[in-house]
């Protein structure tokens, strides 16, 4: 197994319509005067020739090869203190590590296109796997030692301490090769999946669309799909897919290489299928993954069918166009949200629910910790990085100042509030699962909007926010599982061997048919529309969080509004726990069961309730 070394950790926001940009100078103009913010990530390096970092690098280096000296071979000789003093050496020595790779991971998504920062990264990239081959005997040791042996020396408290660490990493046992074949997988990973993730990358930081005389980034063309304007939502669609068209071919490329290194991994580990792995690292049974799967899929109908078939009518239109998915309803207001009246907004969420988390936001809006404009080079999307616990988590943006916008910062703050409070549990069990990770992400989409809603007075804007709000929700669980369902095919039938473009293309025709319904009419040029979506190059079959956090949420968001004694502290505590509890022993305390058949049925409830109000307008 690789070495537990998270340095490249970060939670993001759903890929709806990823939007591109970065950093490269300290401030970027928006709209009207605005000046929208950078981050200054200082804390963790002043720059790529910041003699600490230097320092950082040669004092792991060194660490990490007299730990390799002092223990190698002999943890099964320790007692429990000695092996309670190992993992503690172990953390230091990786959240050293983890504070040079999450300086060049985030020096990378603010300017992808500068050769000297990709350079930088990649020489980083290598020189942390360098170093962690002294350190990847460990683990690996650790899953050799005997589970009676290990029982016995957890009875003391200096080791209970790391039972959660020794829990998630002794989950891997039986999928651990022989110490020769993961140091080889190990060392050749900066060649493999990585070179092909950075090349996915710097490709769609540089393509450019031209557009109504402008030539411009994908994300920028990507977001003119939320025009108010169909003749500009109609050229954009075409535009992007004409482009991404002309650079299909990479795509496949990438997607396929990708598919069969992780295809070759998976055999060698002996993982029963392609999320098996995921749904281990997430601890999170397969069953119950395969359930929320069913129960989205079999409310498609329910949900996005219907929901779709009502905004093609609101529309005055027979079919939707795919470039019509993400489109303002007719009647809304194309109001541009200053920055500043962003912050307040989701400031004023988070202080109502509680004035504790209101701090915590609070410091990051007053802070340079986001990265807010869409600038070139930018990386695509949104996400929260934790970076380590010594220093603090870092958000980037895209940002155009629509409400959909102001959602995504409720939710990549959401994820900043997670990760400072949990960051208590150092850099080993602050790490929480991707399945839980969006919990408070979410949580806060949905105290953003309820509160936006419960200001509105207009009947008319409250439709447009509560339609909003169901376009989310869509894209967050709908989407998201289809985007699963593609992935699950395209993986399922890589192994039969490489697949064309075209045939990937209509693998991602079917998913979307299936899940957004009759009510689109999809064209030829929406074929390559997949080759955008980060998700599926770096984190595979990562999308289903989104869909188990949503579910999750609404659910939890029941529990809160029915008035639940003591909601506030018991949410607190669920967050500060980090990675320390599973999904269970979290959501004991509200009375909710992920494994329970019932529970995402509830979850999809919520969704098609905000539907049934919607048809009565």
């Amino acid at each position: 197994m690789e070495h537990t070394a998270h340095f490249l950790r970060s939670s993001s926001r759903p890929a709806l319509a990823a939007e591109a940009g970065v950093a490269t100078a300290s401030q970027a103009q928006h709209g009207a005067g605005d000046t929208l913010p950078r981050w200054d990530l200082s804390a963790l390096y002043s720059g790529m020739e910041d003699p600490a970092l230097a320092q950082d690098l040669a004092d792991a280096q060194t660490q990490a090869s007299a730990f390799s000296a002092r223990y190698q071979g002999k943890l099964a000789t320790l007692s429990a203190a000695q092996l309670a003093q190992a993992i503690a050496e172990s953390e230091a020595i990786d959240e050293k590590l983890g504070k040079a790779g999450s300086y060049a991971s985030l020096l990378f998504a603010a300017n992808s296109s500068d050769p000297a920062i990709s350079r930088f990264s990649q020489s980083i990239n290598e020189r942390l796997t360098d170093i962690s081959g002294d350190l990847l005997f460990f683990t690996l040791e650790i899953n050799r030692l005997e589970e009676a042996d290990l029982e016995e020396k957890l009875k003391d408290s200096a080791l209970a301490h790391w039972a959660p660490f020794l829990r998630d990493t002794r989950l891997f046992r039986p999928h651990q090769l022989s110490d020769a074949v993961e140091k080889v997988l190990l060392e050749k990973s900066v060649t493999g999946a990585q070179s092909w993730c950075r090349l996915f990358d710097e490709t769609i930081a540089a393509l450019r669309v031209t557009l109504d005389g402008e030539i411009i980034s994908v994300g920028d063309a990507l977001n003119r799909l939320s025009d108010t304007d169909r003749g500009v939502r109609e050229r954009a669609g075409k535009a992007v897919g004409a482009v991404f068209a002309d650079n299909i071919r990479l795509f496949a490329l990438i997607t396929n290489t990708l598919a069969k290194d992780k295809a070759i991994t998976d055999n060698l580990r002996q993982f029963a299928r392609p999320t098996s792995s995921r749904n281990l690292s997430n601890m999170v049974e397969d069953e119950v993954v395969d359930a929320l799967v069913s129960a989205v899929r079999a409310d498609y109908p329910r949900l996005a069918h219907r929901y779709y078939g009502l905004k093609a009518k609101w529309m005055g239109l027979e079919k939707l166009e795919h470039w019509d998915r993400n489109a303002p309803l007719p009647g809304t207001e194309d109001r541009k949200i200053a920055w500043d009246e962003a912050k307040s907004i989701v400031q004023k969420a988070y202080t109502e629910f509680d004035p504790r988390m209101g701090a915590v936001i609070n410091t990051f809006l007053t802070s340079p910790w986001i990265d807010v404009p869409s600038v070139p080079g930018k990386s695509p999307g949104a996400f929260a990085h934790p970076t380590v616990p010594s220093a603090h988590p870092f958000i980037l943006l895209n940002y155009h100042g629509r409400t959909r916008d102001v959602m995504t910062l409720a939710h990549e703050l959401g994820h900043g509030v997670h990760q400072v409070l949990a960051a208590k549990q150092g850099y080993y069990l602050s790490n929480t699962p991707l399945t839980l990770a969006e919990t408070a992400s979410v949580f806060g989409e949905m105290l953003t909007f309820q509160s936006l809603l419960d200001a509105e007075q207009d009947p008319a804007r409250k439709r447009t926010l509560l339609a909003g709000k169901v376009e989310d929700m869509l894209n967050t669980v709908v989407r998201q599982i289809a985007f699963y369902e593609f992935e699950t095919r395209v993986h399922d039938e890589r192994k039969k061997g490489e697949l064309l473009p075209e045939r990937i293309g209509e693998i991602w025709q079917q998913v979307q048919t299936e899940s957004l319904g009759p009510a689109f009419n999809f064209t030829s040029d929406y074929d390559v529309f997949w080759a955008y979506i980060p998700h599926f190059i770096h984190s595979p079959f990562y999308v289903y969080a989104y869909a188990f956090g949503d579910c999750l949420v609404n659910a939890l968001y029941g529990v809160f509004s029915e008035g639940a004694p003591g909601f506030q502290d018991k949410y607190i505590a669920m967050l500060e726990a980090g990675g320390t509890l599973r999904h269970k022993e979290l959501l004991a305390p509200f009375g909710l069961d992920a494994s329970d058949p019932q529970f995402w049925k509830k979850g999809l409830d919520v969704i098609s309730g905000f539907i049934d109000q919607l048809e009565q307008v």
